[in-house]
């Protein structure tokens, strides 16, 4: 089995989902699934129970899951040390982002840069989908998320920046041209199903309930991704609700942006395994703290 091959069992084994793997890996879907074909012949096994509304490992998946990660990992630090030795460096703090504004936080990076250039710092999307399990598996060693989170095994490091929240909506819908609008127009109408998450989660992105304590209900069709907001808000089938910086990183001729102006918006902080000790992850606490909370 090739090292490529193993990463796309893995992916999808974790994503569940073909096209987030493939977008994940920069593969088409075709190539994800003649991968696992390929694999499946080698075993002699289905690895992943397929069917129009789900993707599942099969017993014999979770088998091989369980015995190829800690070695795909282990060849994967090797090949990153090396690198990194290569490099005059002595480790990298790898940093998960479930914001797309990753320029925004230049100062963070810059000022760690500085202060500690015998380490590498390597930023990566993280998605939204079971957000927590790259930070669970090893995959990154800081996640940048909304806050509060509040996980028995996670550990909540300091707010990094604040920022309003922004209706998202079709150009030709009544709202489109409102300088801002209030909360209450959840009440009336709902918002789009986001991905499977914890209550407390939801409830800090889009709260539940509006300032006037009407219920804010969740409509299919359900969310997996950025482009699925954009492409269901934009063909008029619902609202959604994002960070304002959406609209300076994602100008598109299909959505229009209208500011929330009684909702307090969302807080983004660092965020971490307890049981990992890593003084990069410690280093770049100190540096959000020293440079302050932004507000964007």
């Amino acid at each position: 089995m090739e090292l490529r091959d193993i990463e796309i069992f893995l992916t999808l084994a974790e994503e569940l989902h073909f096209g987030r793997t493939a977008a994940r890996l920069h593969v088409s879907q075709a190539r994800v699934s003649q991968a696992i074909k390929k694999q499946e012949r080698g075993v002699g096994a289905a690895l992943f129970e397929r069917s129009s509304r789900s993707v599942r490992l099969t017993p014999v998946g979770v088998q091989l899951r369980a015995d190829l990660l800690p070695a795909f990992r282990s060849l994967r630090e090797g090949m990153a040390r090396a690198r990194l030795a290569a490099e005059g460096k002595t480790g990298v703090l790898r940093v998960g982002m479930l914001p797309a504004n990753a320029h925004d936080l230049r100062p963070y990076w810059e000022t760690f840069r500085a202060r500690h250039p015998q380490w590498g710092l390597h930023i990566r999307h993280n998605p939204f989908v079971n957000a927590f399990a790259p930070i669970r598996n090893g995959d990154i060693d800081v996640l940048v998320a909304w806050l509060p989170v509040e996980e028995p095994d996670l550990t909540t490091g300091p707010t990094v920046y604040t920022e309003h929240s922004v209706l998202l909506l079709a150009p030709d819908h009544a709202l489109a041209g409102e300088k801002s609008v209030s909360l209450e127009v959840f009440g009336d109408r709902g918002i789009l199903q986001g991905p499977p998450g914890p209550d407390y989660w939801a409830d800090a992105f889009t709260p539940f309930q509006t300032q006037s304590g009407r219920p804010i209900e969740r409509h299919p069709p359900d969310i997996a991704s950025l482009d699925d907001i954009f492409t269901h808000v934009g063909n008029g089938e619902g609202f959604h609700n994002l960070g304002g910086h959406v609209a300076r990183y994602h100008a598109r001729p299909d959505i229009v942006y209208v500011p929330i102006h009684d909702w307090p918006g969302l807080r983004w902080g660092l965020v971490w395994r307890n049981d990992v000790e890593n003084e990069m992850v410690d280093a770049l606490s100190a540096v959000v703290r020293d440079l302050g909370v932004s507000r964007l």
